[in-house]
């Protein structure tokens, strides 16, 4: 079953880039200049397994009533009434103006469901206005970057939600194959399978499909496209992707490899769980640190697949060797599942399943308000806060902004003061204390509101 969305939201927050990024093309013009898009122009947009109608409208601006943009405001407003539901845009970086208040009245008065999108929310300068989204009262904000394609699984994840009658599996147009898988076992986990080039990949995911549906050999970079199968393991469906192996930058020279590396870059984005998988007669390269790396800043649930697993099985210590050099070589992730896997001989294929299931129940994990707060007293009476420039540093109160992964608003005094060190002590303390182990978890410092301050600076967070 179809529906409707309409992009709404002031000029200049990106409506048309996302626009182009749901249709699969360049279709609307894009530039920094506000007010490029006036018409509202509609196309067929992709999002997983959903497809729909998606409408870029006008940016929305207070006019006079006979002015050309007030004849563009109308038709925005016509696309929001046709709309099934509304996706309103705001821009991270700049923050939630006055404007972005005015208008989201009028989205609010639409009755339709609202989900609120924080573009341009890539890197630290961004975090910030993500977080002043929630001000506008359309609940948890989607930060994204529609240029780079970041944050589409969770804009996924808020459509099933805000339209869940024409989004259940059962609307979707799946063929009998899918939808025998998905009504099994529910909405298939989505699990990206990444690497170095022949580290195993599509020999592994042809031992769990139980067939040679993935063309495999001793050569590197065989695999071009991200393929996308389907795997029930003990009554849940898994849509495995298998992607192509990702070199160093430098050594990426020939535009079918850099699209192939892109296609698997895609996957890890779109993914929730994504299995890295290292050959563990070298493990721990350089690309294969930098590849997990990727894998935490994009914030996905990750497990360590330690493939050729068969080659050292005979090794005493060599399982308990791996650990500690995952630990010291991923500190950011510690305490992630490391799995003894074997594509060869399928040794360790339930180990892996059960790996990825535990992971993404992590990467789901929410803790309770009162929880949190009575782990911050703990934590703070075991390890205060250190004084800078002779000034105590004050530390509120805690509570879990969102899951997928676990983020975390903590509320204090001069929060730009806190040292790294500090942060890191309270990340691997919640870590410990609440049983994260691998997933990432994200800690966004916020200063409380000082009610003598001007009204203008007052409810700023700064970046962290």
């Amino acid at each position: 079953m179809s529906f409707t969305l309409a992009i709404v939201g002031r000029p200049n927050v990106g409506k048309s880039t996302l626009y182009n990024r749901l249709v699969g093309r360049r279709q609307a013009l894009v530039d920094d200049a506000p007010g490029v898009t006036r018409d509202r122009r509609a196309g067929e947009g992709h999002l997983g397994d959903l497809s729909f109608t998606i409408v870029d409208t006008a940016g929305l601006e207070d006019s006079a009533p006979d002015s050309l943009s007030a004849r563009m405001r109308a038709q925005t407003e016509t696309a929001i009434g046709d709309a099934d539901a509304i996706l309103f845009m705001v821009d991270s970086r700049a923050g939630v103006l006055p404007a972005d208040r005015a208008f989201a009245e009028l989205a609010r008065r639409s009755g339709k469901p609202v989900v609120i999108v924080a573009n341009k929310s890539e890197g630290r300068a961004g975090t910030s206005g993500a977080y002043e989204a929630y001000g506008l009262g359309f609940g948890e904000p989607v930060a994204i970057s529609a240029e780079h394609g970041e944050g589409l699984s969770e804009l996924y994840d808020a459509l099933r939600k805000a339209l869940p009658d024409v989004t259940t599996i059962e609307a979707v147009d799946l063929d009998d194959e899918e939808r025998e898988a998905a009504r099994a076992g529910g909405a298939p986990i989505r699990v990206a399978v990444v690497g170095r080039p022949n580290s195993g990949k599509s020999t592994l995911i042809n031992r769990l499909l139980g067939e040679e549906r993935l063309l495999t050999g001793p050569e590197a970079g065989i695999t071009r496209d991200s393929i996308a199968v389907d795997v029930t393991w003990r009554g849940q469906v898994f849509r495995f992707h298998d992607t192509a192996g990702i070199r160093k930058r430098a050594k990426v020279v020939e535009k079918l490899e850099k699209l192939s590396v892109s296609d698997a870059l895609d996957a890890i984005q779109f993914a929730e769980v994504v299995v890295m998988l290292m050959d563990a007669t070298m493990p721990f390269e350089e690309q294969d640190l930098r590849i997990s790396d990727l894998v935490e800043r994009e914030g996905r649930a990750l497990v360590l697949g330690m493939n050729k697993w068969d080659l050292l099985a005979h090794q005493p210590g060599a399982a308990g060797k791996l650990a500690a050099e995952a630990d010291h070589w991923l500190p950011q992730v510690k305490g992630l599942p490391i799995i003894a896997v074997s594509g060869l001989t399928g040794d360790g294929l339930d180990r892996l399943m059960q790996g990825i299931l535990d992971a993404h129940a992590v990467w789901n994990k929410r803790v309770s308000t009162n929880g949190l707060n009575r782990w911050l007293e703990a934590a703070i009476a075991a390890h205060p806060p250190p004084a800078v420039s002779g000034r105590r540093i004050k530390l509120n109160y805690i509570t879990q902004a969102k899951a997928r992964p676990p983020s975390f608003a903590l509320f204090c005094s001069r929060a730009d003061a806190i040292p790294d060190a500090y942060k890191r002590y309270l990340v691997n303390s919640i870590r410990e204390s609440f049983d994260m182990p691998g997933t990432p978890i994200r800690l966004m410092l916020r200063e409380k509101e000082n009610p003598y301050k001007p009204a203008k600076t007052r409810g700023r967070m700064p970046s962290t």
